[in-house]
């Protein structure tokens, strides 16, 4: 819902109305006729939700299967590696995403902008500006036309540039990895390496062959569909969700609010915030309905403030206190309600749900269709528990 005072003042946009909005816009509203026209591929549905979390490949499945009926993992996987619509690459934050293909030079004009920061690792460690400079180009040099596995790349690396590359002073899972290895993330920023289809149970990388759009031009745009995605929001909060220093995010807000391409509105209780000019139309019917969401789902990511999405009990059973991501959500109503887990084993995947209260019939029939959506996306068959209501972050 969206009010204007008489006096043409900031529009006053309700948190519910935001909610609902973004829900619509990422076609995850339980009402399909307050989404519009689905989405036409999965690209798509990934620029929708401004990339998918991909760390956990399935989860990233599961997150654009739920944005359009009728996907299914397979789908995705064509999309991504056949297709090549879609692009594995390391995106917000320096994780790992799922990014449409032809939206690549501006992800990568974006995060190349992006200020990195005091330098995290130990000094013996650190490399000095010109080496980072020297691991890009080299590791975009040895994927050029090729796949190579993580020791295939290090071994071109070093060859490349020098032993210091290959220095083991980098800590790694249960072992110490080359020194080269720190801008590993920076290198798929600057659009030199994305992933390759896996050689076994080997992930491999390759170049694919993109050449970053200026960052002063690709950043407000990456502002605007922020916003248009997730607003009505803060410098704060996109500054958190892109692991960017605040400062410089509200800079960019500033320029983009002189420039006349976003407008400030007042975000019920929270204050202002910003949304693209002219983008103040919400909705006023609040969200009915139940929706399952994976890993690291871009919406429970990205939405904020958190602690509404989240509310009560949620915040400590589904959130750990802060840290978004790490339990799959049951959202009720367009929050937070629960979380849930899956086991599979051939093609039965019992689903065990977990809500913070205990659900209604006409609740408990709409998680039943929920559960089957899920298992068709990922080509199983659905088998579904309501576990015990949790209340607390070891329930």
């Amino acid at each position: 819902m969206t009010t204007r005072s008489p006096a043409t003042g900031p529009a006053t946009v309700t948190w519910a109305g935001a909610n609902a909005r973004r829900l619509a816009r990422q076609h995850l509203h339980p009402d399909a006729a307050a989404t519009g026209a689905p989405f036409a591929e999965p690209g798509d549905a990934v620029a929708a939700m401004l990339g998918a979390h991909a760390q956990v490949l399935s989860a990233a499945e599961l997150s654009v299967g739920l944005r359009r009926d009728g996907l299914t993992r397979t789908d995705v996987r064509t999309a991504l590696w056949t297709d090549r619509t879609l692009v594995k690459t390391f995106g917000p934050r320096g994780t790992v995403h799922l990014l449409p293909a032809a939206d690549l030079p501006l992800w990568t004009g974006a995060l190349s902008a992006v200020p990195t920061g005091p330098n995290p690792f130990p000094e013996k460690a650190r490399m000095t500006p010109d080496q980072v400079e020297a691991v890009v180009a080299a590791v975009g040099e040895a994927l050029t036309r090729a796949e190579l596995t993580i020791d295939e790349l290090s071994d071109e690396v070093v060859a490349r540039t020098g032993p210091w590359a290959g220095d083991l002073v980098m800590p790694g899972f249960q072992a110490m990895w080359p020194r080269w290895r720190q801008v590993l993330h920076l290198a798929g920023h600057r659009g030199a390496l994305a992933y390759a289809p896996n050689r076994g149970r080997k992930a491999t990388y390759t170049n694919p062959g993109c050449t970053p759009l200026p960052g002063a031009g690709a950043l407000p745009v990456l502002i605007e569909r922020y916003l248009y995605a997730y607003g009505p929001a803060t410098p704060a909060h996109f500054a958190r969700w892109l692991a960017a220093p605040k400062r410089w995010a509200a800079e960019r807000f500033a320029a983009q609010a002189a420039s006349g391409a976003i407008e400030e509105v007042t975000f019920g209780e929270d204050g202002p915030a910003w949304v693209v000019a002219g983008d103040t139309d919400f909705p006023d019917a609040p969200v009915r309905g139940v929706r399952l969401l994976p890993y690291f789902d871009a919406f429970a990511i990205a939405s904020a403030p958190r602690e509404r999405l989240f509310p009560g009990a949620a915040w400590e059973r589904a959130l750990g206190g802060g840290q978004a991501g790490n339990f799959p959500v049951l959202l009720v109503d367009g929050v937070v309600a629960g979380v849930w887990h899956q086991r599979r084993s051939g093609r039965r995947i019992a689903v065990t749900v977990e809500p913070l209260k205990p659900l209604s019939g006409a609740r408990l029939r709409d998680l039943e269709e929920q559960v089957e959506r899920v298992a068709a996306i990922l080509e199983g068959t659905a088998e579904l528990t309501v576990g015990p209501v949790t209340v607390g972050p070891h329930a």
